[in-house]
């Protein structure tokens, strides 16, 4: 069934604009509120946000859109998107939300829901709220309007929930990191776990004002985390995106380190230990080949998904594994998460330099990744993928890379975009591949 309003994560876009508007969240509380009360009990939703100056106006629009089906609303305030799946659940609540575009500029914004388990909605429940937002909800009669309040310590018990998952018998006193929290959601819990295990810790992206969020900092920018750990001489550098479900690492020379070396590294210290699931790791089309290569070298095996974090946790929860995620830093640790959390994975990682006791550009460069060069083709309408030549240009490609390489080519699912990427080990090939299919698709389009 075809969506008009969630995407892969939620609902997103520009502010005060399509599905981005006062309006709409209030539509989505009332269609989402109705949707959960299920049983005679006080129904709850938590609601947290990023700091985007837009999170404000969206989140008392979803409160007057909660509270006027019956249910009960209780605000944390910024937080990031783990911490209200971890909240929702513990709290015991019927659903939480996030106002968040994740990684975005602070100009969009987005609403992600959570079930009572602390998972992101089924297909199935988000499709049936989409209908109810463009049908009639039954509001509550005036006794039974829900209640709001905000609680104060929300922000504390993330972050013991944060330091439970660091293993005991470490702690990180003496090494140096710098955080970088994107000016976003986990700019007080992250610096602060940080600091009560130990760590000599640099903090930049810890100074929202709404606008700044995203902006040339944090995971997508790390060029600013990067100078700064070269600048105080850190060991390690820790980079978290808007909301704080992804993660991205600087070693002590100021080199990027993305999600795949860090699966890779957490995949094997858990195996080490006899605690990795399922024998491998869960990671989408869009993870190195390189990484696929290292694995198999350590008798680890690689289950690959769509491009979409909640497809690489629906994979781990049916296939039974519990490390999975992204080349972007998502990173899912179902031991702890239900979702994506930086600051947890991060933790994960401090612990193998911990127990390694050597540099971070020994400890966490698990592999030489091969050459991937990603191209995306705006298109101006029709399907230009189904189109005959372009199907024979794809597949001539796909038989050249046969044993060196790996193609991907898939349609955005969010603008008419086809992105078109190949790896290999010859460089060269890669880019010829890539600008041919390119090429193709423009004819076509």
């Amino acid at each position: 069934m075809a969506r008009k309003y969630f995407g892969t994560d939620g609902i997103r876009g520009l502010t005060n604009t399509g599905a981005m508007t006062a309006e709409m969240a209030m539509k989505v509380g009332m269609a989402a509120g109705r949707h959960f009360l299920r049983g005679s009990h006080r129904h709850r939703v938590v609601i947290g946000k990023d700091t985007r100056l837009s999170g404000y106006m969206l989140e008392s629009a979803l409160q007057a859109g909660f509270t006027s089906v019956g249910m009960d609303v209780t605000l944390v305030g910024p937080m990031p998107t783990p911490a209200v799946a971890m909240l929702t659940k513990s709290m015991r609540a019927d659903m939480g939300v996030m106002i968040s575009a994740s990684h975005n500029p602070f100009a969009d914004n987005g609403i992600k829901l959570f079930g009572p388990d602390g998972y992101k909605l089924s297909d199935e429940d988000e499709e049936a709220i989409e209908a109810a937002i463009d049908g009639e909800v039954a509001l509550a009669s005036a006794g039974e309007i829900g209640r709001a309040k905000r609680i104060d310590d929300a922000r504390g018990r993330y972050i013991h929930f944060a330091k439970s998952t660091f293993p005991s018998d470490l702690r990180l006193d003496g090494l140096k990191v710098v955080v970088d929290c994107a000016n976003g959601a986990a700019y007080q819990v992250a610096p602060e776990a940080l600091w009560e295990l130990g760590a000599d810790l640099v903090q930049i992206g810890v100074s929202p004002n709404g606008l700044n969020i995203n902006d040339r900092i944090g995971s997508t920018h790390p060029e600013a985390l990067s100078a700064a750990v070269v600048e105080h001489g850190a060991a390690i550098g820790i980079a978290l995106d808007g909301d704080a479900d992804r993660l991205i690492v600087v070693d002590e020379r100021g080199r990027v380190i993305d999600g795949d070396q860090l699966m890779a590294t957490i995949a094997a210290g858990w195996a080490r230990a006899g605690r990795l699931a399922g024998g491998g790791l869960v990671a989408t089309v869009m993870s190195n080949l390189g990484l696929e290569r290292h694995l198999s070298a350590q008798g680890l095996g690689l289950i690959r998904t769509k491009v979409g974090d909640r497809y690489v946790l629906e994979a781990m929860r049916r296939r039974g594994y519990n490390v999975g995620g992204e080349q972007s830093g998502h990173i899912i640790l179902s031991d702890y998460a239900t979702t994506g959390d930086g600051l947890v994975a991060a933790l994960q990682v401090l612990a193998e330099l911990c127990r390694a006791g050597a540099p971070a550009s020994e400890v966490l460069h698990r592999f030489e990744p091969l050459p991937q060069l990603l191209k995306n083709v705006r298109f101006a309408g029709g399907k230009p993928l189904e189109h005959e030549g372009v199907k024979a240009v794809i597949a001539a490609a796909e038989a050249e890379l046969a044993g060196t390489g790996r193609l991907v080519i898939r349609p955005s699912g969010t603008e008419p975009v086809i992105r078109v990427m190949a790896e290999g080990d010859d460089p060269q090939q890669v880019e010829r591949v890539v600008d041919r299919i390119c090429e193709a698709v423009r004819a076509a389009a």
